[in-house]
């Protein structure tokens, strides 16, 4: 069921506070003392309200000393939670009331805290990262060479990507700068060795430059460019809606692991024209992922703290994509991205 349980803990003075805030967004909550002059607070929220409860929350008592609030899952509840046109919560903050769009994009989303909570855990570069990254690179350059479709999707499950890409396009919404920094970092040195594990994978492993599963990565096309933008609003949609990371995983990595592992496995072998054409195809979906991001958290309703700022980094990832896009075509124009071009290309390095 889409509600969550909301448990608020703060000193026992401030309690009458608490509940007009609770009054404005939980369905039921429940009161009890604790120790240390506290009061606990649980609260049966749906999933739609979670966001403007918190937001409320942090104002009036994030400096409170001793105020903590913690969100969880609920499968299920008796009497059930119900919501409907006569029984609607109404948010009493200077907001206009959502539209009835509104009401409909944003009813499966989780809150921008719970989006953070799963996100953040993976922005950091640790070794578990670093090796889970190199892994991923492995298998799926090994599943390539040797045209196993099976293997590299193998490589997708393990998703070491997944957590930087979504911080990169969540950042660029809400504007938050510090999670972009992070995302962004994190996200370069992935890739970084993801293209080297490909290097290492080039040079000991014997390849055929032309085997399918590696030869698509070095072809950008038309349809490369819708994949990529599918893969972002899908990845966007399962996450924001607290879907198997497994899956997201699948539909964010199928765009950007094998790219990185086809330029590194054809820069170690010596083919450095085809290991520039599969950077370019990674290159261009990683904008898409991006833009396509953007666009669905938005028309999910994630709040932005800057129209304008969002606004902006929204507009210079879509120039980016058309740039792209603008060299793709020239390309395809002039014969340079055809299988015949590319073909003739796939000479070794002298």
């Amino acid at each position: 069921m889409s509600a969550r349980l909301v448990e608020v803990y703060l000193p026992d003075t401030h309690a009458d506070r608490l509940e007009i805030v609770l009054a404005r967004h939980a369905r039921r909550f429940w009161r009890e003392s604790v120790p240390g002059n506290q009061e606990k607070y649980s609260c049966l929220v749906q999933q739609r309200y979670t966001e403007r409860l918190l937001e409320d929350l942090e104002s009036e008592f994030a400096e409170l000393e001793g105020f903590t609030a913690l969100v969880s899952q609920i499968e299920a509840a008796i009497p059930p939670v119900i919501e409907s046109a006569e029984t609607e919560l109404i948010d009493l903050r200077d907001r206009p009331p959502p539209t009835r769009l509104e009401r409909f994009l944003t009813r499966d989303r989780i809150s921008t805290d719970e989006l953070y909570d799963d996100i953040e855990e993976s922005l950091h570069i640790t070794p578990s990262f670093l090796l889970t990254v190199l892994l991923s690179a492995v298998i799926a350059g090994l599943g390539m060479r040797s045209g196993q479709t099976a293997v590299v999707i193998g490589a997708m499950i393990i998703a070491p990507l997944l957590g930087p890409t979504m911080g990169v396009a969540l950042a660029a919404t809400v504007g938050n700068g510090k999670l972009g920094r992070e995302a962004a970092i994190t996200l370069t040195v992935g890739s970084i060795v993801a293209v080297l594990a490909g290097v290492a994978v080039g040079m000991m492993v014997e390849i055929d430059p032309l085997v399918p599963e590696l030869h698509n990565r070095t072809l950008v096309q038309p349809a490369d460019i819708a994949l990529a933008l599918a893969c972002g609003m899908a990845g966007v949609l399962a996450f924001s809606r607290a879907a198997s990371l497994t899956l997201v995983g699948v539909m964010i990595a199928v765009a950007l692991v094998p790219p990185l592992a086809a330029s590194g496995i054809y820069l170690g072998a010596g083919y450095p024209v085809a290991s520039g054409n599969a950077l370019f195809l990674f290159t261009i979906n990683l904008v898409c992922v991006n833009v396509a991001g953007i666009a669905t958290f938005l028309f999910q309703g994630l709040p932005p703290k800057s129209w304008r700022m969002t606004g902006g980094i929204f507009a210079t990832w879509t120039v980016v994509l058309i740039i792209l896009a603008s060299l793709m075509a020239g390309r395809l124009v002039l014969g340079l991205g055809t299988l015949e071009h590319v073909g003739s290309a796939l000479a070794p390095m002298m």
